[in-house]
């Protein structure tokens, strides 16, 4: 609880909050213990902290902006990816509790169970009492990410803009396709084309596929002149 304490900069109470927040099912499973003593229920509660956070941060931001806009910049914030990259550069992710299984496995640096990790300690923190500290914490963490989203907008929203671009001409939409995966099961790279009327506008590769389709519709955009 010191390091959970000392990563967030915000005193735990109730140690059994925290402890169901950094423990992965696979470990409740292991020992046959009750199914509530893992994060996913404290992750439910912590996303809905975590979304009503930036939601009032974009709504008092972007006083102009429509729902849409903010829901697609709100989307990118709190994306496994935004939230994995938080946790494992506080270094959370070595306070995760699982299986022996899935710790061979290469589990503890997932994306998507680093970004639950950090959630569900959020939603520990709202349980103990902590809400005004755990906003105020969020607020601080997310603005260089809310900054960067400002500035480069088009390189998070690429695939939206490729097909509005495409639709506009043509009426087809770029097609997507995974033509090859490399790597261990924990660490997969995936390497995607973008093709549109039969031409591959680019290849990209990324730690996930979403990854790697967003950078190729970037790079497309590029080629094409849009942004």
């Amino acid at each position: 609880m010191k390091s959970v304490a000392e990563i967030f900069g915000i005193e735990t109470i109730t140690e059994d909050f925290y402890k169901h927040a950094l423990t992965h099912s696979s470990f409740t499973k292991e020992h046959e213990l009750p199914e509530t003593q893992c994060y996913e229920r404290l992750e439910f509660l912590g996303d809905a902290v975590l979304k009503l956070t930036i939601s009032d941060v974009l709504f008092k931001r972007y006083p102009e902006s429509r729902e849409g806009e903010l829901s697609k910049i709100r989307s990118i914030l709190v994306s496994d990816n935004t939230l994995a990259e938080i946790a494992k550069n506080n270094g959370l992710q070595q306070l995760i509790i699982m299986s022996k299984h899935e710790e061979k496995q290469g589990c503890r640096n997932l994306n998507s169970i680093c970004a639950c990790v950090f959630e569900a300690i959020l939603g520990a923190y709202y349980l103990d009492g902590k809400f005004s500290e755990i906003v105020s914490y969020i607020e601080k963490t997310f603005e260089p990410y809310i900054e960067d989203v400002a500035q480069h907008f088009e390189k998070f929203n690429a695939k939206a803009i490729l097909q509005e671009y495409t639709q506009g001409q043509t009426k087809k939409t770029p097609i997507y396709t995974v033509i090859k995966e490399s790597g261990p099961q924990h660490k997969k790279v995936f390497e995607v084309e973008v093709r549109y009327n039969d031409e591959v506008l680019a290849v990209e590769s990324g730690l996930s596929k979403k990854e790697a389709e967003q950078k190729c519709a970037l790079a497309a955009c590029k080629k094409l002149g849009i942004v």
